[in-house]
């Protein structure tokens, strides 16, 4: 291939040709000792290391780097990687026509090394203008698997899913809020590696497979997020699952009192799950080998310690900094009070993301239109088939919510008032009626707004707000992932 034809430009003013690329890429492999191989799209470098010896890293060892300038290699990645710790592989994506295709995944030798580059290189700078992302990278080796039949029980399962894929190494099942001899409709399968779980879902996942005689859902369960042992030692609250609809807060905090009384600060339940707060670390830690597996009003209970929230969410970081949320933070329209000029509202960005793909910098829903040709083949479909990412409104979030949990829709109530210059002001109160046994009821926000539109959205994204983290962490656990637990966001 002529140089003129391949030639691109490295952002710097000078332009390199692909035997400029080639020369640059082996005097990285000749300096570092490290070899390179291109495979299935990607370009090893690495993995193992020269003289590696044993197993390959832990899971946590891996980061993934987004915004990559597509015309920048190993030879100039791999340097600035290593600032962080010694690289175990480098994996840069690649194109067809050469270029990479904006982003790699980089091993460390150890999760310290991980942590670190995720520290100093998240947002770096990497050309004039151009900054790069990093963040963690876990090999998912668990799928999803809904629409299971509810009376089927865990070895059931296992058994069937073992006739049907290749790699099965566990299953897990969690029991029905309402019936402990049921299930809740789904299951997580896991696998021994991420590639047995690719395979499987490659097998399971074009919608005709059946179980049991019922088609079955599958996807990706979401990861469990890795939190720093340094975070993980100052929790001293407690995560509580597979608890009674009836058994109440009081009940809770009586049966941990019973192993020391006295230590128990208090007890924050929804649905059949809680989070117990502890004065103390250490009488956490006891409580949690004490009462794990223990019985509350019949049931087996599961207790572990609750992982603390994502700080890099904004929603969230109310709940960290203990703070009350409030409503301007929601809609993006100053407060009457606040004596600014008004603005064009514009819909805060949900940190709910309902289908369990959350990032920290979530990219806005696309909202356009398309050409209806004609001959278009429309299919009826049901809204609750859709995916949450599908939905721009908080309202509608919010159903999809509860429809996911198997409650019932949520109930608005409109209230309405008078302003001092005689304008009618709206605000909503809304009950979720499958949560309305516990210590809040229902979520009104602390604004009124002048449009009923407006006013239902606001109190949507207030519940939501309420609901998210705390329900959003279990309906990991009984949607997408039964391993992230967040704290308690309702203290003040």
């Amino acid at each position: 291939m002529h140089e003129e034809n391949t030639a691109a430009t490295n952002g710097c003013g000078k332009t390199r040709s692909s035997t400029q690329n080639e020369a640059a890429l082996l005097a990285l492999m000749e300096k570092t000792g490290y070899s390179m191989v291109q495979e299935n799209g990607q370009r090893k470098f690495g993995g193992p290391p020269p003289g590696w010896e044993g197993p390959p890293p832990p899971r946590g060892c891996e980061v993934f780097v987004g915004k990559i300038p597509r015309d920048m290699y190993e030879d100039e990645l791999v340097p600035i990687f290593e600032r962080a710790g010694k690289i175990y592989e480098f994996r840069l994506m690649m194109e067809f026509s050469g270029e990479n295709r904006g982003y790699a995944f980089v091993m460390y030798t150890a999760k310290e090394e991980a942590q670190l580059a995720i520290k100093i290189l998240n947002n770096y700078e990497i050309r004039p203008g151009k900054f790069i992302g990093v963040c963690v990278s876990l090999d998912n080796c668990r799928l999803f698997i809904g629409a299971i039949p509810k009376e089927k029980k865990k070895q059931e399962i296992l058994n069937e899913m073992k006739k049907v894929t290749e790699g099965v190494v566990d299953v897990i099942v969690y029991p029905n809020a309402t019936d402990k001899t049921k299930n809740r409709g789904f299951a997580f399968v896991e696998y021994e590696s991420h590639r047995a779980a690719a395979m499987a879902r490659r097998r399971l996942i074009p919608g005709t497979f059946q179980l049991w005689g019922h088609t079955i859902q599958v996807d990706w369960a979401d990861p469990e997020k890795e939190v720093d042992e340094e975070t993980m030692q100052r929790v001293k609250v407690l995560y509580v699952r597979n608890l009674m609809l009836s058994t109440t807060e009081d009940t809770i905090k009586a049966e941990f009192n019973k192993f020391k009384p006295g230590v128990v600060e208090r007890v924050k339940k929804l649905r059949d799950y809680a989070f117990v707060h502890f004065f103390n670390r250490e009488d956490a830690v006891a409580a949690m080998s004490v009462m794990n597996g223990r019985c509350i009003d019949g049931a087996s209970i599961e207790v572990t310690l609750a992982k603390p929230i994502n700080k890099e969410s904004t929603w969230k970081q109310h709940f960290n900094d203990q703070i009350s949320p409030s409503s301007e933070s929601l809609l993006g329209f100053p407060s009457k009070e606040d004596g600014h000029q008004k603005s064009a509202w514009k819909q805060a960005n949900l940190s709910v993301r309902l289908n369990g793909q959350h990032s920290p910098s979530p990219p806005e829903v696309e909202r356009c239109t398309y050409p209806f040709l004609p001959g278009t083949k429309l299919t009826p479909i049901s809204m609750y088939s859709l995916k949450s990412s599908h939905f721009s409104s908080a309202v509608m979030h919010l159903d999809y919510f509860c429809y996911k949990n198997n409650w019932v829709p949520p109930e608005y109530y409109l209230y309405s008032t008078t302003s001092q210059d005689g304008k009618i002001l709206l605000v909503y109160k809304v009950l979720v009626p499958s949560i309305a046994y516990g210590s809040q009821s229902y979520f009104m926000p602390d604004k009124l707004c002048t449009t009923l539109e407006d006013a239902k959205e606001l109190a949507a994204q207030l519940t939501l707000l309420h609901l998210g983290p705390l329900e959003r962490a279990v309906q990991q656990s009984s949607w997408r992932n039964p391993g992230i637990i967040l704290t308690d966001p309702g203290t003040r």
